[in-house]
C-alpha cells in the first residue's frame, strides 16, 4: 500500500487539507493505478486492466498536470494544456510500445475572476465526488456501458456495480478514438470534502456508506484510511485509489459565478467502446 500523509496549503484566497491512498487490492499483483495530489491538483488515474502497462499510462496521465503544481490557482487554459499533454503523451507511449488507455478524473482549483473554484474533469469510469452539508454529489458521469444502461433506463442504478458489463469503458486516455472530456466548474466553500477515487472504491463500497465515512470521520487522512479498509474488506479484486480534500477557509465567492458546467473541456481524449 501506498499512502498520501496528509498535507496543508493556506493562502488568503483558500486553505485546504488533503491525503490519499492506493492499493494494489486484494487479487492483483500489479497497481495501475496512479494518484497525483499537490496543491492545486488532485487527479487519479486507473490504467486499463488486463491491457499491456496499464500502470505505464496512468502514470503518463497524471504526471502531466505536475506543471500546475505549486501555482497558487491554475486557470482553465493550463487544464486544458494539461488534458492535451496527458492525451499527447500516452498515445504516443501506445503507438510505439502498444500500451493501454487509462481513465483519468479529479479537479484542479482554479481562478475565475479571482475566486477560487473547482473545475472538475473527467474521461472513463473514476470518479469525483462533493461532499457538503451532509450531502454527497457524484459530481462526473461514469462514460461506461452501465451508465448508458442506466441513462437509456435498460438498467437499474441499484444493479449497476454488479453488472457483468461494469467495467467496460466508453472513453480513454489513449484508447479509440478521440473524445472530449467532461468538466464542470464548482465553487470552492468552506466545508467542502471532495472525493477522487478509482472504480476499485466504488465497485466495493456504495454511496451510503462512503456518504457516512466523509460524514463522520474527521481528518482528510483517516477518511482516506477507513474508505480502503471498506473496499479492503469487501475484496477489494482491482486497484484502489482515493484523494480526500477538505477545504477549511475560502474567500467570499461572487454567486453569478456558482454550478457554472463547462462543456467540452479539449477535444483530445479518445473514446474507447470494448465488446
Amino acid at each position: 500500500m501506498s499512502a498520501i500523509g496528509e498535507f496543508r496549503f493556506s493562502h488568503p484566497s483558500i486553505s485546504l487539507r488533503w491525503a490519499g491512498a492506493t492499493h494494489a487490492g486484494m487479487r492483483r499483483t500489479v497497481n495501475e493505478d496512479s494518484v497525483f495530489a499537490s496543491f492545486p491538483v488532485f487527479v487519479v488515474a486507473d490504467g486499463m486492466g488486463g491491457h499491456a502497462a496499464g500502470d505505464v499510462a496512468s502514470a503518463l496521465a497524471v504526471e502531466a498536470f505536475r506543471s500546475l503544481k505549486g501555482r497558487t490557482l491554475a486557470d482553465v487554459e493550463c487544464v486544458e494544456a494539461a488534458v492535451e499533454h496527458a492525451f499527447e503523451q500516452v498515445s504516443a507511449r501506445a503507438a510505439d510500445e502498444e500500451i493501454g488507455g487509462t481513465t483519468l478524473s479529479g479537479s484542479v482549483l482554479v481562478d475565475v475572476s479571482g475566486v477560487a473554484h473547482w473545475l472538475v474533469l473527467n474521461i472513463g469510469d473514476s470518479r469525483t465526488y462533493l461532499y457538503e452539508q451532509g450531502s454527497l454529489e457524484q459530481v462526473t458521469i461514469d462514460h461506461s456501458v452501465v451508465q448508458e444502461l442506466v441513462e437509456t433506463g435498460a438498467l437499474r442504478r441499484a444493479d449497476a456495480r454488479r453488472h457483468p458489463h461494469r467495467n467496460v469503458i466508453t472513453r480513454a486516455l489513449g484508447a479509440g478514438e478521440r473524445q472530449p472530456a467532461d468538466a464542470w466548474l464548482r465553487p470552492a466553500e468552506r466545508g467542502q470534502r471532495l472525493l477522487v477515487c478509482s472504480d476499485g472504491l466504488t465497485g466495493e463500497v456504495d454511496d451510503v456508506e462512503i456518504a457516512e465515512i466523509l460524514g463522520d470521520v474527521a481528518s482528510p487522512a483517516a477518511a482516506a484510511a477507513l474508505l480502503l479498509r471498506r473496499a479492503l474488506d469487501a475484496g477489494a479484486p482491482d486497484n484502489v485509489s482515493i484523494v480526500v480534500v477538505d477545504v477549511d477557509a475560502v474567500a467570499i465567492a461572487d454567486e453569478d459565478l456558482f454550478d457554472t458546467h463547462v462543456p467540452d473541456l479539449d477535444d483530445t481524449v479518445p473514446r474507447e467502446a470494448r465488446p
